[in-house]
């Protein structure tokens, strides 16, 4: 018999992708990064996942968010693998077996590879293509309330359609705008198709939040860029899900309004936060915009080069705020070697995080970033942003202290 879990409990948990963690030979990603063409399953969690779940346990978190492989459950148009829809189902009941609370994302980042090549998401057939995935997911797995149907829609656009870092590798403004379109086209349209099926589920996007500043105070032209950046990453979002219109607004010209049916359909609001990140004009640059970090607050920099700013959490969830739905701190975490580095980094933003409630914010939940050690996009298997650590060679799992220290704060800390 399932354990009934309490709706009105914080949420402390710790949160995963599928594909980082369990790759997949179907997926875009395999063929796009070389570090996964000989072994895109770099941790083996697809086939140790009844190991990395007793870590849940181990840890004392009630929740646990993780994604669903797309590209494993349709390899191929119009082919469905139910063994990998009873594998993920077979996860959620372990979970609520051990009285920890399921959150599933249904698209983070990867794409069945014939997906991407029929119908990437500037061409309208891949609403339809979408949408059949997640009538099939629903009319399967049982046991979860919390949806996320897309992990940071804009870091998607921005690398796949503006800086053709990740698939499908576009360049276009104009595609990228499609693109969005029709990325929130299938957010409106899922959520309805997910309440139709589980009326009391909670649906939301995990909205990647960023602080941003000028890099020169002094400088108009960065604080223009800062201000432009900021709306557009950090508001424009949310301003569609009130308004049901997405605003792009470009220096010296037009700005742009773009109609799409997502007003109101969205039940609480997952805030993805990492770092700050300053803005430079520089006229040599593509969009005449140049993204850099520096140590200002003193909390030093991230192994992948980000700026540590917990003070950036409380602006982000103030933002957020303005939709007047709950908030749950869907990713936080940092990329390091050091367990010291992991307890300030952990320790500093869930201190941000406690004042944030006291202020009356409605915040709900904090999911750290990861479990374990994972391939992390672009920047392969060196950023080690997990709780435990992963020997690649032998796949060896290990408790970091800062695992030690985040059982403590979850039992310590009343919220």
């Amino acid at each position: 018999m399932k354990t009934e879990i309490a709706s009105d409990r914080f949420l402390w948990g710790v949160a995963t992708s599928a594909f980082q963690l369990e790759g997949s030979p179907y997926a875009d990603w395999t063929t796009w990064d070389s570090v996964l063409s000989d072994n895109p399953d770099v941790t083996s969690h697809y086939t140790l996942y009844k190991e990395d779940l007793k870590l849940l346990k181990e840890l004392g978190v009630n929740a646990y968010r993780f994604s669903f492989e797309w590209s494993r459950i349709q390899p191929r148009e119009n082919v469905w693998d139910y063994e990998a829809l009873a594998h993920y189902q077979e996860i959620i009941d372990i979970l609520i077996e051990n009285n920890i609370e399921p959150m599933v994302t249904l698209h983070h980042f990867t794409h069945p590879l014939w997906f991407i090549k029929k119908y990437p998401w500037h061409e309208y057939p891949s609403i339809r293509k979408f949408l059949d995935y997640v009538d099939k997911v629903l009319s399967t797995i049982r046991g979860v309330k919390y949806w996320i149907t897309f992990n940071e829609p804009y870091v998607l656009l921005l690398g796949g359609y503006l800086e053709g870092c990740m698939p499908p590798g576009k360049r276009d403004a104009v595609l990228a705008l499609d693109a969005l379109r029709n990325i929130l086209v299938c957010h409106g349209q899922a959520y309805d198709m997910i309440h139709s099926s589980i009326p009391d589920a909670m649906v939301s996007v995990a909205h990647n939040m960023a602080a941003l500043a000028p890099w020169r105070r002094w400088n108009p032209m960065d604080r223009l860029l800062a201000k432009i950046a900021k709306y557009f990453y950090n508001h424009s979002l949310l301003d569609a899900f009130l308004t049901g219109k997405v605003y792009v607004k470009f220096p010296f010209r037009k700005s742009l309004e773009i109609p799409v049916p997502i007003k109101d359909k969205l039940d609480f609001l997952g805030v993805n936060y990492y770092t700050r990140v300053h803005m430079r004009f520089n006229p040599f640059k593509k969009m005449g915009v140049e993204l850099r970090h520096r140590d200002i607050d003193g909390y030093g920099l991230t192994d992948m080069g980000w700026e540590i700013h917990p003070r950036g959490l409380e602006k982000v969830l103030r933002y957020a705020s303005k939709l007047d739905v709950p908030l749950i701190i869907t990713e936080n975490g940092i990329a390091t070697h050091s367990s010291r580095k992991k307890i300030r980094f952990m320790k500093s933003h869930i201190d941000i995080l406690e004042r944030c409630v006291r202020k009356g914010m409605d915040v709900r939940g904090y999911f750290y970033w990861s479990l374990i050690d994972n391939y992390e996009w672009l920047q392969g298997l060196d950023s080690r942003f997990g709780l435990y650590t992963v020997d690649f060679t032998t796949l060896e799992r290990k408790p970091t202290k800062a695992a030690f220290y985040y059982s403590y704060l979850m039992k310590s800390r009343n919220l």
